[in-house]
């Protein structure tokens, strides 16, 4: 019949056809104007959002320099006040983390680490992160999630205290670890490919409407790419920023295609250029571990730089470390674990490691162990009267050992989820966590006449990769020179 509607319209029919006969909840899509598919008003988002922003609160460590927050907010604040739902009581905050990320809560709560602003050029480009996340939440993507039950999907994989160590990609498990939401864990672990390209494709228009270059989204996206390039060289690590950096292929089309779409500014309106204000507020920025976060006071994150790994013990344990192992325990002693390590003689399956090498041929409640693009195996079994729990991970050419102290009696249960939520948070170090010394801290300087990298590098602080690093902090990666006057970020 040639007066049916082309097929791609069907879905979008089928939608409001439901709706009309009160077959499922439905709303109009604040952002897009589109009808979609929901369980929850917009009462009850603003309630979720309060609750998961107050346990962000407690729970993660935030960063203390009033200008620089007032700042962040100030350029959020401009974007969500063109944003398509600038109703919204919208709040930014600044995590005190090395982690490069940011994220999103519903009802207008965004959230970025002060290891991603180090890695930004330009205040265009930090609203363009902003903007992201305005454009997840105007989009009600976080809702839609949850009504097409992923949240319950998520739920039904981690279950008891494993849900605060979710083994997304990047840095997830030990963001989520400190903050025990499964709301905050879908922020942080992306929401699909439509979903990021749409909020990209928002955040890009709330870029021009505020008068930034929208093109600066592509730009993070460069930036972004880069570290993530540079980590899977020197390390084989995985990237560790969701949404507009992990989803988007470089070079992506879609993408170019989408920011292309939104326009451009005229020259004459394009007043959002003067960076002046933005390096006045980056300077002094620390990067890597700051001393407020190191050790216990970040949760209790262990890094081990000579083995290149770092893992998180439960609150209060003692942590105690040779060379190439470490044990901590509980106050009373009676639950502990402790990492070996091993070099790897010959490549065979996690879980025939733990048979033919380590001999225990019983193990129970075993599974295999997938996180940060890491591969190991995982069960319990006892030995002499005593139940353990057994892990191995294998990181680069070597094998870690994992021997857990299950507490005996009442409580074994939970002493045994606390001891596989802690193996769950291993990973590798990541190039932007460690610099060696004191702390380190971002200055800028006006580059002069013969300037090069490689100089800089050779008096700079940085102890890993310094000549890259210092490219990637200032977007010259993986080549390319400032010309003599430009400003650039040292790490002093």
């Amino acid at each position: 019949m040639s007066s049916l509607l082309p097929s791609r319209h069907l879905p979008l029919i089928s939608l409001l056809l439901g709706c009309a006969l009160g077959l499922s909840a439905c709303a109009i899509n604040p952002a897009t104007g589109q009808a979609n598919i929901v369980t929850m008003s917009e009462k009850r988002e603003l309630e979720i959002g309060a609750e998961e922003h107050a346990k962000v609160m407690q729970s993660m460590a935030l960063l203390t320099d009033d200008e620089l927050n007032a700042y962040v907010n100030e350029v959020g604040q401009r974007l969500a006040a063109v944003s398509d739902r600038p109703d919204l009581d919208f709040k930014f905050t600044i995590i005190d983390s090395p982690e490069i990320n940011a994220f999103a809560l519903p009802g207008g709560y965004v959230y970025i680490n002060r290891g991603l602003l180090a890695y930004l050029n330009s205040e265009a480009e930090l609203a363009a992160v902003l903007g992201h996340e305005i454009g997840h939440i105007t989009a009600r993507h976080a809702v839609q999630q949850q009504s097409r039950g992923s949240l319950a999907r998520v739920a039904s994989g981690v279950g008891g205290v494993v849900a605060a160590v979710a083994t997304g990609s990047g840095y997830i498990g030990s963001q989520i670890m400190d903050v025990g939401s499964l709301w905050a864990q879908a922020g942080l672990s992306g929401f699909g490919r439509e979903h990021e390209l749409e909020a990209d494709t928002l955040g890009a228009e709330y870029l021009l409407r505020a008068g930034y270059n929208p093109q600066a989204v592509i730009t993070v996206v460069t930036v972004l790419k880069n570290q993530e390039d540079f980590n899977t060289k020197v390390a084989n690590q995985q990237p560790s920023y969701h949404g507009l950096f992990a989803t988007h292929p470089r070079n992506d089309t879609r993408l170019q295609q989408a920011i292309s779409s939104v326009g451009a500014l005229p020259a004459s309106q394009a007043t959002l250029v003067d960076n002046q204000k933005f390096r006045d507020e980056i300077e002094g920025l620390v990067v890597g571990e700051s001393q407020r976060t190191t050790g216990t006071a970040a949760r209790n994150r262990y890094y081990q730089t000579l083995l290149g790994y770092t893992m998180v013990f439960p609150d209060n344990w003692t942590v105690n470390e040779t060379p190439t192992t470490v044990s901590a325990s509980n106050p009373t002693g009676d639950v502990g674990l402790k990492v070996e390590v091993q070099r790897m003689q010959e490549a065979i399956e996690p879980r025939l490691f733990i048979r033919d090498k380590l001999g225990i041929q019983n193990l129970q409640k075993s599974e295999a162990l997938e996180q940060f693009r890491l591969i190991g195996y995982t069960g319990t079994t006892v030995s002499a009267g005593k139940s353990q729990r057994i892990a191995v991970i294998y990181l680069g050419p070597r094998v870690f050992i994992f021997t857990g102290d299950i507490k005996e009696g009442e409580g074994a249960g939970d002493s045994d989820q606390m001891l596989l939520a802690s193996i769950r948070t291993f990973r590798a170090i990541q190039s932007n966590e460690r610099f060696s010394g004191n702390e380190s801290r971002i200055h800028y300087v006006q580059v002069a006449e013969g300037f090069t990298f490689s100089e800089l590098a050779r008096i700079s602080p940085v102890g890993n990769y310094p000549e890259e690093t210092l490219r990637l902090i200032n977007g010259y990666y993986p080549t390319g020179t400032p010309n003599p006057g430009d400003w650039i970020k040292i790490v002093e």
